[in-house]
């Protein structure tokens, strides 16, 4: 393939963040925007972030990397002309925390997008510009707490597990890139750019491990049982095992998977009965189960483990440490990682970035730059096409995608097209159906399958037989993306490798995702989520400080996470939109693969580079000496987080408490009480919210962050996702219900094929294609 423009190039950003907003201007950097930083007098506070390496921000060289930068004194008079001239000639502004870099030039991102109609401007703050809680501050740990995702980790009693530092942060910068990418999209189809009022808080509601979104295939299935209050009951669903030299997960969850676990076993009759293929069967009886699988794996390596299990068909992973995972011979292989000097004399090793383009890394090319050391000009012209749509249309309608991806990661990601106006078909097989079809009994579709493919059409396709294949390819040359994520190899396999794609349509975005990438020696595992932490060194990292009890198998609580396979999806839909923008400026596709574990990495990157650098010796590291405390409140197992980052947040703290012990103080008052304190000190605070009471969170309420979505076949209405983020000019997300399998069989093979009744009857009695006749569902 002849080489090309990066997928960004021509995208001009003004990059005016502190810490909170960073990483969003180095994502599109990446794909290969040409972003500028502006940086008062003295430099970005920003740059003397901790933890620090040689004295040198690692949080900052990671996120201000494939940057240029620019110092302006908002006080003198030429340099306030010169943000103006930046601004105007940007495609792009991006600036964070309240008020922000645009308000010293006396300006705000929504007046920059009044004074120039073609500009996407976003503000980037903790909770957004308005609202009860618009003043409050957060931290990683404070948006755990309040995203429900503190509620959901942790032993059943005691104090609940913060996730590991930094997820919550950079899962909102993704959120927030795939916002203002979707908005500057928009703005190449309408001619007119858009305001966003960004809310982190949102962001990570939406993003991290939402409990209004898509949920994993084990509880997909799970019995529903009574509405439970606490805390996880059930580490289970993933379970982990000591063997010789460690630990390691297994994720049973198919039926074939099941019976290459219970052969691992030796066949023990009492799980003959097939009763046991069914994921809730297998739960019921897990007391006796874990005790065999325990002693199966109590003498073995880690390694062992691995092989013999994937020789059986039992997905499975090590539980691993950060370093473990770092110097592994996969990593290095893929070219993950990259040694770099992150600043004059200081070197590291750093993540390569999420996505590979084309067959090579679209990351990490030259460090941060020194503040003020680059060129003021913008360095190419900006891609303005003649406008196709009309103000206020959703930004993808005309667009048609295939989408062939399954569970959470391939559902969130077509389902972001599909709720922006895109054509999104679900090719689904009638022998391999999407583990969210999972259904409790006497359901006829489950809540994670309706959430995951609603505004789709259903197609019943066999793509493995050769009737199917040429069905299949007919519509690959109707279509502008196609999303998949198989193992690596499988599209090959069925006789559609990427060449053949792009014979078929030269101009296809392929957007794919798999557990460990499409190359190097871990491409071939079977892989989940949860297995992905594990190999990673998530799983290691989400501990917790106290004693696991006497009777808990290990000391990990990250089970009831779908961690990284949301944050994913949006990962894969940047690329894929990415590819879609090069598409339409250059007329050539793309293919853009994303690998879990790279994604889990760079979602780390901070506390990664800095495990690594104080392992290694190789400089003197500063630790961040922030506290993040769990404290329990008065009522029944409530809980506050507070986060003490400095001796101004401690006299602060001093002056709401006064003489009375932090712990003390908090334990005697309600959580909101105690937060709502803190939180007018200036101190970032928040109570540990559940899943039952988020829907009803004036914050989010106010911000209009969910919609009820109805369907036919569902008792009551889901609270769903109502889009990326607010807008000027982009309509919320339509609800219209997903289908059943082979719902739109017919419809598809009409409009977008062009057959004729009699040729799709005569599929259909083939079994190449197949269709639900009476559905029950008007879409």
């Amino acid at each position: 393939m002849l080489a090309s423009e990066p997928l960004l190039a021509g995208v001009r950003v003004l990059d005016l963040c502190d810490q909170t907003g960073d990483a969003i201007g180095r994502l599109l950097a990446d794909l290969g925007a040409d972003v500028i930083k502006v940086e008062p007098p003295g430099g970005s506070a920003a740059r003397r972030a901790l933890p620090t390496l040689d004295g040198v921000s690692i949080p900052f060289a990671l996120h201000n990397a494939n940057k240029r930068t620019i110092v302006l004194d908002p006080a003198d008079t030429d340099d306030r002309r010169q943000f103006l001239e930046l601004a105007g000639g940007s495609d792009i502004v991006v600036d964070s925390g309240a008020p922000g870099l645009a308000a010293a030039f006396g300006t705000s991102c929504d007046a920059l997008a009044d004074q120039f109609p073609h500009l996407v401007a976003m503000s980037v703050t903790d909770f957004g510009a308005d609202g009860p809680r618009a003043s409050w501050q957060a931290t990683d740990p404070v948006l755990y707490a309040m995203s429900t995702a503190l509620s959901r980790s942790g032993p059943t009693t005691g104090t609940p597990v913060l996730p590991p530092d930094g997820i919550a942060s950079t899962t909102a910068a993704v959120q927030a890139t795939w916002a203002v990418l979707v908005a500057y999209f928009n703005r190449l189809r309408c001619g007119t750019g858009d305001y966003i009022d960004f809310s982190r808080f949102d962001a990570v509601v939406l993003t991290l491990d939402p409990p209004f979104g898509t949920q994993g295939q084990a509880a997909t299935a799970r019995n529903a049982g009574e509405r439970w209050r606490g805390r996880p009951r059930n580490q289970d669903s993933y379970p982990i095992f000591a063997c010789r030299d460690g630990y390691v997960r297994i994720c049973v969850l198919a039926p074939r998977q099941w019976r290459g676990m219970r052969a691992w076993l030796g066949e023990p009759e009492q799980f003959q009965d097939p009763v046991f293929d069914s994921i809730a069967a297998r739960t019921k009886a897990f007391g006796e189960l874990s005790q065999l699988m325990a002693a199966l794996f109590a003498d073995k390596t880690m390694a062992e483990l691995v092989v013999e299990g994937q020789a059986h068909g039992v997905p499975i992973a090590a539980v691993l440490t950060p370093s473990e995972a770092l110097e592994s011979e996969h990593l290095a292989e893929v070219g993950a990682l990259v040694d770099t000097e992150v600043a004059p004399g200081v070197t590291a090793r750093v993540p390569a970035g999420y996505w590979v383009v084309d067959g090579k890394h679209a990351g990490y090319r030259t460090p941060a730059p020194e503040a003020g050391h680059s060129d003021e000009h913008w360095q190419t012209a900006r891609f303005a096409p003649a406008a196709t749509q009309a103000v206020g249309a959703r930004p993808f309608e005309g667009i048609r995608v295939l989408d062939l991806g399954v569970i959470v990661a391939g559902g969130e990601l077509s389902r972001l097209f599909g709720d922006l106006g895109a054509e999104v078909i679900k090719i689904e097989s009638a022998g391999y159906p999407d583990g969210l079809r999972q259904k409790r009994p006497n359901q006829q579709i489950s809540e994670s399958f309706a959430r995951a493919h609603r505004n789709q059409l259903g197609l019943g396709l066999e793509l493995r037989s050769p009737a199917g294949a040429e069905v299949f390819s007919s519509l690959v040359a109707a279509a502008d993306a196609m999303f998949a994520n198989f193992k690596p190899g499988t599209l090959a396999a069925l006789g559609f490798s990427h060449d053949r794609l792009r014979q078929l349509n030269p101009g296809l975005v392929l957007a794919e995702s798999s557990a460990f990438g499409d190359a190097g020696p871990w491409s071939k595992r079977l892989g989940y989520g949860p297995l992905v932490r594990a190999t990673i060194g998530v799983t290691r990292l989400w501990t917790s400080q106290e004693p696991p009890a006497p009777t808990a198998r290990h000391a990990f609580y990250d089970a009831t996470t779908i961690f990284p396979d949301h944050v994913v999806g949006r990962i894969s839909a940047i690329g894929a939109l990415a590819g879609l923008i090069r598409r339409q400026r250059d007329g050539i596709g793309a293919r853009i693969p994303v690998s879990q574990a790279e994604a889990a990495i760079n979602q780390l990157d901070t506390l990664y580079v800095t495990l690594a650098a104080a392992a290694s010796g190789a400089g003197q590291v500063e630790a961040d000496p922030a506290e993040h405390l769990v404290l329990p409140c008065a009522g029944d197992d409530e809980w506050c987080v507070v986060s003490i980052r400095s001796d101004a947040d401690r006299r602060a703290v001093a002056a709401v408490i006064g003489d009375t012990d932090l712990a003390d103080w908090v334990k005697a008052r309600p959580p909101w009480e105690a937060a709502e304190a803190l939180q007018a000190a200036g101190v970032p605070a928040g109570p540990m919210i559940r899943v039952t009471e988020l829907a009803d969170d004036p914050q989010l309420r106010l911000r209009k962050v969910f919609s009820d979505m109805v369907h036919p076949l569902l008792e009551h209405p889901l609270p769903t996702e109502a889009g990326p983020a607010p807008y000027r000019h982009i309509p919320p997300a339509p609800q219209r219900p997903a289908p059943l399998p082979g719902a739109d069989t017919r419809q598809v093979c009409r409009d977008v094929l062009g057959m004729a009744d009699d040729e799709i009857d005569q599929l259909i009695a083939d079994g190449v294609l197949f269709a639900a006749e009476t559905t029950g569902v008007t879409r």
